[in-house]
């Protein structure tokens, strides 16, 4: 079901400072379009399953906690999981949909692609392919700690974190430390939203989300739903109605005919001819 029409009466600039809209279908489409089987349970969460069962999506909005996206994908369909994505419940729905996309894509390239670990130095599965698209739009790169670069956005309010050395697997898809840590706002302890990566969650999964962030284009958002949360950060500009089309040759025509006055009726004018009798005299004085 495409989803192409402006919703929002504002632009949010830049785009990481959006937050999600309320309409979780974009994200959910790229899979069911593939014929995923979609569940509910009773408290109205949704859960999408590959058809090989070795990749399941959760939207969460009654869950424990505030992750609201988590994908998680698996060697063996009854194993542990081979890596896990989490969306939080204010992460730009943008960005969810970039990253269900590249999934559908490789889902139909085949496992070797949804389930192909980083491998550092390999031309389409280097981990820092999804570091590129934020250096090649002004984001800085940085090393805060010993453990741990940082990439940050131009006006430092967004910043993609990636932890070096072993990391507990079930940490990484339970709690906020996992390889991948990408954030927006003022502090990581109280992020305007956040997205998590484990460790082997193949690259151009990554890249998808880091391209979409990068992208200078503002989103559409309603004022009501993101002005107190971006207020003093983002810019919101107005969006124009669009223009009426131009007018065919034809609506020229049919414009100038409506205009123009109905005809008159031709005037009465006596016409004499041979035949016609003269005049009677009038009555003498």
């Amino acid at each position: 079901m495409p989803h192409d029409t402006t919703d929002g009466d504002v632009y949010v600039s830049p785009r990481h400072l959006a937050r999600a809209t309320a309409v979780s279908d974009p994200g959910l489409d790229p899979l069911r379009d593939l014929g995923w089987d979609l569940h509910h349970d009773h408290l109205g969460n949704a859960y999408l399953t590959a058809p090989d069962g070795k990749v399941r999506l959760g939207y969460l909005p009654e869950g424990d906690d505030d992750g609201l996206w988590r994908v998680t994908a698996y060697q063996d369909a009854f194993g542990p999981p081979a890596w896990g994505v989490c969306f939080n419940d204010a992460a730009p729905t943008e960005f969810v949909t970039a990253f269900t996309n590249a999934l559908a894509e490789a889902y139909r390239q085949g496992p070797d692609h949804y389930l192909a670990r980083p491998l550092a130095g390999s031309a389409d599965r280097d981990p820092f392919l999804a570091v590129d698209p934020l250096i090649n739009h002004g984001w800085q790169l940085d090393r805060p700690h010993l453990s741990t670069f940082a990439i940050t956005s131009p006006d430092g309010l967004a910043t993609l974190e990636y932890t070096i050395g072993d990391l507990d697997p079930a940490i990484e898809l339970e709690t906020r430390d996992a390889r991948w840590h990408l954030w927006a706002g003022t502090s990581s302890a109280r992020p305007f939203w956040y997205a998590t990566a484990s460790t082997d969650t193949p690259a151009p999964l990554l890249r998808a989300v880091t391209e979409t962030l990068a992208d200078p284009a503002p989103l559409p958002r309603w004022r009501h739903d993101s002005y107190s949360y971006v207020k003093g950060h983002a810019q919101l500009s107005p969006i124009l109605p669009p223009s009426p089309p131009s007018p065919t040759p034809l609506d020229v025509r049919r414009a100038a005919a409506s205009r123009r006055p109905a005809a008159l009726p031709a005037a009465s004018v006596p016409r004499w001819s041979t035949t016609s009798r003269p005049a009677l005299p009038g009555p003498r004085r």
